[in-house]
């Protein structure tokens, strides 16, 4: 058996491109004791790859060039040489962009086909759900009668952060960019969307929070988080999940130093700034996401949206698409039925 896998051949500098990327083949290991051979079904994409195919500092190590590009994936059981799973079984694991993977199974977790469909694990019911429900449960802190803003709203985690600040009691706001991601939001309920693409943004986002901002879910950074922090009310909690404006960027920004303003703003208004990445939050939030979210979802009352592009080759073409902001939804790759 051989496993097809797409690795990385160089670091980017600026966006990435297709020389940074190599598909190969290579024989498929066997597993070991305690371990799972995982066929692949879907793989996730997810902004965070960027910073792991860089060698800059970070929260995590980088992918070592000739390395499989990182990435949650879904897949079914081929070999099993650890208790509690066998062949068929469909799990959540680590797995990366490959037809097969070799995974410890104190790694994985079971995924149940009949409570919704197995892609969702990597969406709304796996880290990019959660990271909505942790950093809002854990930073946001949304109360009733609140208002919730969420840049890059259609993208996983700020779809779902617009319906769970909901779910508290709160008005969802959501920042994106063109009117079919505008539509989608609407459609998932949200109470205001507000297009950072258009000549007249300034004026619609004030229009849109008439009472000022209390939560500010920051995934964006750039002009959207300027104009918002124009808004922003006594004691308002940001949680900083991504910044995805400047992530192929190859310099700092040019103009004054705005420092000194940002800190001015954190003091005279009292507002909390925390940065975040959402594992720190599994023990203590994961099993009431797990109970919550999936009952939303189960009942409809939390809606998603998948993109999914159809084939492994295909992943890294898909992947530049969802750094410019080409995606509505969770972004994922079939790789086999």
């Amino acid at each position: 058996m051989t496993t097809s896998r797409i690795v990385l051949a160089a670091r980017p500098h600026g966006e990435p491109t297709d020389d940074d990327f190599r598909l190969e083949s290579v024989e498929t290991p066997e597993p070991a004791e305690g371990q799972l051979l995982v066929r692949t079904l879907y793989l996730s994409l997810d902004p965070y790859m960027r910073g792991r195919m860089s060698d800059a500092e970070s929260y995590a190590d980088p992918t070592p060039i000739d390395g499989v590009m990182p990435a949650g994936t879904v897949g079914e059981v081929v070999t099993s040489r650890a208790d509690g799973f066998s062949p068929g079984d469909v799990v959540l694991a680590y797995g990366g962009w490959q037809t097969h993977a070799v995974v410890g199974a104190e790694h994985v977790r079971k995924v149940d086909p009949d409570v919704a469909p197995v892609s969702t694990a990597l969406g709304v019911l796996g880290m990019p759900g959660f990271t909505a429900y942790a950093g809002l449960a854990a930073i946001g802190r949304p109360q009733a009668g609140e208002t919730v803003v969420v840049a890059a709203a259609a993208g996983p985690v700020g779809s779902a952060v617009g319906q769970i600040a909901q779910q508290r009691g709160a008005r969802a706001v959501g920042i994106a960019g063109g009117p079919q991601k505008l539509d989608m939001l609407r459609e998932l309920g949200f109470d205001a969307v507000v297009d950072h693409r258009s000549d007249t943004f300034a004026e619609d986002l004030a229009a849109a929070v008439p009472d000022g901002v209390d939560v500010y879910f920051e995934n964006v950074g750039g002009r959207v988080t300027r104009e918002v922090w124009r808004h922003l009310n006594l004691y308002a909690r940001i949680p900083v999940c991504g910044l995805v404006s400047g992530y192929n960027a190859t310099s700092l920004p040019e103009g004054p130093d705005r420092t000194p303003a940002l800190m001015s703003s954190v003091l005279t208004k009292s507002l909390t700034l925390r940065g975040f990445i959402q594992t720190e939050f599994v023990p203590t939030h994961h099993d009431d996401f797990l109970r919550e979210m999936g009952a939303w979802v189960a009942d409809g009352t939390v809606g998603y949206h998948e993109d999914v592009v159809e084939g492994l080759e295909n992943a890294p073409r898909a992947f530049v698409g969802m750094l410019r902001g080409e995606n509505r939804g969770k972004l994922v790759v079939k790789v086999a039925d």
